[in-house]
């Protein structure tokens, strides 16, 4: 059977293989599909964040957001009135399906008074669900889309002054941990810019640096194989350099350096043998360089930890440090569920009647 308005309402935290299923059910199933991502204050990502994801995933879908911190109770028609006023204030137009995979869509359907079709149920066809993956990402990185994986994935950035080994260091712990390499934009604008080295630097050149570096970072995490990216500096760093450089502060670097805060800083240390390739400023400037990254390390809010002395002693300690984080960002419990009845019995006769209103998926 066809439906004219299909209706999916969810926390979709996060969104996974399972939500992925459902919602493509739906769009074969219905001529328009609108889904709903509610959001309670106590979880870790905003509903918008969420609704993001969603639109990535499904843009043929119209898909909206608000915040609901009504109680989570089957049991209560009170906990139902507030869910349904805000499902109700977001559509746009009558629905005549509501698709879940669990029990609480013949309740929701029949207040809608759409059909109910039930998609995988028992998740037997995918085997995920969100509590599941907040428990443990790694273990369901596979059920995750690119944006949540870009999301949730811990982050390591190596920094440091110039020939301090930050390259060598993040490129083998890139190999180390089988994760996707993230260059360095910076270097490759300097090959590449106009007017060589010789000409005066421009805080539109840091702008441009910064933009490129956070996409480099944002496209590999999202298809990194595992809960981890280890990158080759970072926006953070390109606040220095516009510094170094430029001579003065750029506010528009420094905001977007204040989005971007990754799990782990690494810094490398400037006790080993300096090499001029071509682009660097020299040997002399490292001190003060080392400085200023620490000072500007310490007021970041981000653990950090300096790494010295030969590139396997590097290797080691700062694998040791990345072993002891959490790999995949860790979300907050949503709110309780304090019923366990979906519908009432008089209800259940009513819906009983209708079997077109489920399809298996």
């Amino acid at each position: 059977m066809r439906y004219a308005h299909g209706l999916v309402v969810g926390k979709f935290y996060p969104l996974h293989a399972g939500h992925l299923n459902l919602l493509r059910a739906g769009l074969r199933l219905c001529d328009r599909l609108t889904v709903q991502v509610l959001g309670s204050s106590v979880e870790s990502v905003p509903a918008e964040v969420r609704a993001e994801w969603v639109r990535a995933e499904v843009p043929q879908a119209r898909v909206v957001h608000a915040l609901d911190d009504a109680p989570v109770d089957y049991g209560s028609d009170a906990a139902w009135r507030a869910h349904l006023a805000i499902i109700t204030a977001l559509l746009d137009a009558p629905v005549d399906a509501v698709l879940t995979g669990d029990g609480y869509g013949v309740e929701m359907a029949d207040r809608l008074g759409a059909a109910w079709v039930q998609v995988d149920p028992g998740r037997a066809a995918t085997p995920v669900s969100g509590t599941a993956v907040r428990a443990d990402p790694g273990r369901h990185w596979w059920a995750l889309p690119a944006p949540v994986r870009a999301y949730l994935c811990t982050r390591v950035v190596v920094v440091g002054a110039e020939s301090t080994g930050t390259t060598t260091l993040a490129r083998a712990l890139a190999a180390r941990y089988g994760t996707p390499e993230v260059p360095e934009y910076g270097r490759t604008w300097s090959e590449i810019r106009p007017g060589g080295l010789s000409r005066p630097w421009h805080t539109a050149e840091f702008d441009l640096i910064a933009r490129e570096q956070a996409r480099l970072e944002d496209d590999a995490a999202a298809r990194t194989p595992r809960p981890l990216l280890v990158a080759d500096t970072d926006v953070l760093a390109t606040t220095v350099w516009h510094e170094r450089y430029v001579g003065t502060a750029s506010p528009t670097v420094a905001a977007l350096a204040a989005r971007r805060r990754p799990d782990l800083y690494l810094l490398t240390g400037d006790e080993i043998p300096f090499v001029q390739d071509g682009l660097r400023d020299g040997e002399h400037v490292r001190p003060a360089m080392t400085a200023r990254f620490r000072a500007v390390l310490d007021a970041a809010g981000v653990p950090w930890h300096e790494v010295r002395g030969t590139p396997a002693q590097r290797l080691a300690r700062a694998a040791a440090l990345i072993d002891a984080l959490p790999h995949g960002r860790r979300l907050a419990d949503p709110l309780p569920q304090a019923g366990t009845e979906v519908h009432s019995a008089a209800r259940a006769d009513h819906i009983a009647a209708a079997p077109s209103g489920r399809v298996g998926a």
